[in-house]
């Protein structure tokens, strides 16, 4: 037993200064604290030879209850596919003189066969043969590693698994779509795949918190998976969604699959915790390979489907068909959208002026900065030809954060100049787009009294809070705000109470045929009236005559804003120009 227990010990060299080498006792303590047991078996008469901690590491009774090979195989695992016996005697090599090395892994039932623990072990030695070439003996090393097998496999299981639902992880569920992808192609079957999302997700996280959402959407996915036939696969899409691939499905079966779903989680509340909650799904479906011939394409498709499913409500299901028309349009939204990124690049997006005017002179108080898009052909287009589509795209950012630099540059170029900007709902909660004015007014501090920010209402519905905050911040450094599109969200009144606004912007839906409509009158005067109570400037946006200036200065507005007193122009100018003929909206 000495090769393998002590050999080490014995042939390292002693190091100055430092404790002498811990004797037998010891080195089994600290055998033991790593679970292992070195041992030498002598193989012509099956005595196997412990370390002295062998029962305490292996919870036997002694040594002597593992002392032949025999005996210690006898507590093996039926299950496991090799043993020491194998790996020494059934082996390949043959001993040159220096051993033969191995190195298995096996399960050893301590307690006897059929009994609950269960150890797992590595055992790592070298045999030496005898005089006829044959094994002798063997000395090695057995380690408990029950912590490392636990660890691999739980990294195995996540490999290929959801840690909470259980099922196949995103990677795994989109490997196996593409095989069945494969198949239906070439075996000329129809499947199906669908992303099922629950809806009201983040309301859900609100209201319970996080962990009982999460069991909220594992309960909602173990609804769907009892009603799934063999052969058919579930999976993690993303954080509220699932992937269901169905076998051998036609588009009858999908829609008959969907409903069985919807009602899975309809018919009755999902308990988690404490909490009792009540959950629809929205259902997006492909037909494939009909619909899809790569996972890529199939992903995409099934999320457009979802998208459409959930624009008509929750709890539906929509299969994807082909539609030129939304075809066309997505070729248009792409061209348009690498337009935007080029004008960006090459500063082909230019800022026009409009000016705001006093009701009474006809003076211009400001200008409001408005974004225009130059083509090659040397026209421009309104902001709202693609202001929309930024925002889906998440481009606004982007062009905010031009608009801002834009601006800044006309004010530091045009001492004269007072400019107003708008910022889009994403950016009211843009901290960068915060730190971009902020380092702007601490370079040049007079920039700031000549700097309107106009936040629309809409804009400050999605996050009052949120609005607050980014106003408060805005005032700090010096710059007046205002309301654009007031009287938009029909909440104005709330707002005015709550944000500390320097001044509000009609929206023009209720100026642009004011001398016409009464409920119009009605509604402007009453935003006129409540904003004066606040002190707040008024602006009426749109104002195409002088019959709507008349009614809107007996309201007390204070400024106009539209055809009437000047369009937008590529160029800044203190005077207002007059336009003869009126347009519909002057942004």
């Amino acid at each position: 037993m000495s090769d393998a227990r002590h050999g080490a010990a014995e042939t390292a060299p002693a190091i100055s200064g430092r404790a002498s080498r811990p004797g037998p006792a010891e080195t089994d303590e600290i055998l033991t604290a790593v679970g292992e047991v070195v041992y030498e078996w002598t193989i012509a008469d099956d005595t196997v030879h412990w370390g002295a901690n062998a029962p305490e590491v292996f919870g036997v009774t002694s040594p002597e209850a593992i002392g032949s090979g025999r005996a210690f195989a006898m507590l093996l695992d039926p299950a496991n596919l090799t043993s020491r016996h194998d790996a020494v005697l059934n082996g390949t090599s043959g001993d040159q003189g220096e051993g033969v090395a191995y190195e298995i892994q096996y399960t050893l039932m301590p307690d006897g066969a059929g009994s609950a623990r269960r150890l797992i072990v590595e055992d790592t030695g070298r045999w030496y043969a005898d005089g006829s070439g044959r094994p002798g003996r063997a000395c090695g090393v057995v380690r408990v590693i029950n912590e490392r097998h636990e660890r691999e496999q739980r990294l195995a299981f996540l490999s290929r698994y959801d840690d909470l639902t259980g099922y196949f992880n995103r990677q795994h569920l989109l490997v196996t779509l593409g095989e069945a992808l494969n198949n239906a192609k070439r075996l000329r079957t129809s499947i199906a795949f669908m992303i099922v999302a629950v809806d009201n997700f983040r309301a859900i996280n609100e209201a319970y918190g996080f962990e009982t959402a999460d069991l909220v959407f594992a309960a909602a996915a173990r609804r769907i998976k009892t009603q799934l036939r063999d052969g058919d696969a579930i999976g993690r899409y993303s954080g509220n969604k699932l992937g269901i691939l169905l076998m051998n499905c036609d588009d009858d079966d999908m829609h008959a699959a969907a409903e069985r779903f919807h009602a899975a989680i309809r018919n009755g509340v999902i308990t988690a915790e404490e909490s009792s909650v009540a959950v629809t799904v929205s259902i997006g479906g492909v037909g494939l390979p009909r619909y899809g011939r790569t996972v890529n394409e199939v992903l995409a498709r099934a999320q457009e489907s979802l998208h459409r499913a959930r624009a008509r409500g929750n709890g539906r299901f929509v299969a994807y068909a082909p539609s030129p028309s939304r075809q066309a349009r997505r070729r248009g939204n792409a061209a348009l959208s690498s337009e935007m990124v080029a004008a960006i690049e090459t500063k082909r997006l230019r800022l026009f002026f409009q000016p705001v005017v006093d009701i009474a002179t006809r003076v211009p108080k400001f200008h409001e900065g408005l974004l225009r898009l130059e083509h090659a052909n040397g026209t421009f287009a309104p902001a709202t030809d693609f202001i929309e589509l930024c925002e889906q795209l998440g481009l606004i950012r982007l062009i905010d954060n031009y608009t801002l630099d834009r601006t800044l540059e006309t004010l530091e170029a045009t001492p004269a100049a007072r400019l107003s900007l708008n910022v889009s709902g994403e950016t009211v909660g843009d901290a960068e787009w915060l730190s971009r004015l902020a380092a702007a007014v601490a370079r040049r501090p007079d920039l700031a009294g000549r700097l309107i920010v106009e936040i629309t209402e809409t804009a400050v519905i999605r996050n009052l809070e949120e609005a607050s905050h980014f106003i408060a911040t805005i005032h700090d450094l010096g710059c007046p705000v205002a309301i654009d599109d007031f009287g938009a969200g029909f909440s104005s009144f709330r707002h005015l109470r709550t944000l500390d606004v320097d001044m509000v912007k009609i929206a023009g839906a209720f100026i642009e045929n004011l001398p016409r409509s009464p409920d119009d009158q009605a509604f402007v005067k009453a935003l006129t009236e409540l904003a004066r109570t606040f002190d707040i400037e008024i602006v009426a946006e749109w104002v195409q005559d002088e019959e709507a200036a008349a009614l809107l200065a007996g309201f007390g507005v204070h400024m106009l804003q539209g055809a009437l007193t000047g369009m937008a122009s590529p160029q800044w100018s203190l005077t207002a120009p007059r336009i003869a003929a009126p347009a519909r909206k002057a942004g």
